[in-house]
C-alpha cells in the first residue's frame, strides 16, 4: 500500500531528527517542487494540497524540537527565502518586497507564507540545514560547508530527497587541530 504525503514527509522528518545533533535554535531550509512530489516536472505543476500536507508536518516537527523553518522561493522571485519576521531580524536580513504565490516563488512557499504568523522575504539565508525535495537547488542558502546526508528515506511523493547538514570550514593547514564533535 502507498504511504500518503503526510506519512512520508513525517518519515523524513523522523530521519533528519536523528542527524540534527542540535536542533534547537538552528535553522532548516526547505526548497520544495509539489510539482515533482506529485509526479509532474518542476515548475509545472503546483499543488497547493501536497504543500498544506507537507508543511504542516514541517511547522509541528519545527514546533516539538525547536528549530526554525525557511523556505527558499523558485527562481521567479530569485531563490529568495521566506521567513518568520522575528529569524529576519535576529539574522539581521534585509526584507525584500514580494509575496509568493503558485506561479512566482511555488506552491511550498505560498503555503508558508499563510502559515507563518509574521512572513518576511529576504533575498537570501545562511541556513545550519536544508532539506531539498525535488532537487530545486538549495545550496546558495547554506552555509559555506554543506555535507550531503543519506537518508533512509529518500522520496516524498514522486520527489527525490536531499538533505544537507553545514559544518565549520577547516582552516589553519597541517599543523591545525580540529574540533570534530561541532555540529
Amino acid at each position: 500500500m502507498k504511504k500518503s504525503i503526510t506519512q512520508e514527509t513525517e518519515d523524513v522528518f523522523n530521519d533528519i531528527m536523528k542527524v540534527m545533533k542540535q536542533p534547537r535554535g538552528s535553522v532548516l531550509l526547505v526548497g520544495c517542487s509539489t510539482s515533482e512530489v506529485t509526479g509532474a516536472s518542476i515548475g509545472t505543476g503546483g499543488s497547493r494540497d501536497a504543500a498544506k500536507e507537507m508543511i504542516t508536518v514541517m511547522f509541528r516537527f519545527a514546533e516539538t524540537y525547536g528549530f526554525s523553518l525557511a523556505f527558499q522561493c523558485c527562481e521567479h522571485l530569485n531563490r529568495g527565502v521566506l521567513m518568520e519576521r522575528t529569524l529576519q531580524e535576529l539574522k539581521q536580513l534585509e526584507e525584500v518586497n514580494a509575496i509568493p504565490t503558485r506561479v512566482a516563488g511555488g506552491a511550498m512557499a505560498e503555503a508558508a507564507y499563510e502559515m507563518f504568523e509574521d512572513p518576511c522575504l529576504t533575498e537570501g539565508i545562511k541556513a545550519d540545514y536544508g532539506i531539498d525535495i525535488g532537487l530545486t537547488l538549495i545550496g546558495m542558502n547554506l552555509k559555506k560547508v554543506a555535507v550531503p546526508v543519506r537518508l533512509p528515506h529518500n522520496k516524498i511523493g514522486q520527489a527525490l530527497i536531499v538533505f544537507a547538514k553545514t559544518r565549520p570550514k577547516y582552516v589553519g593547514g597541517e599543523r591545525a587541530t580540529y574540533n570534530l564533535n561541532k555540529k
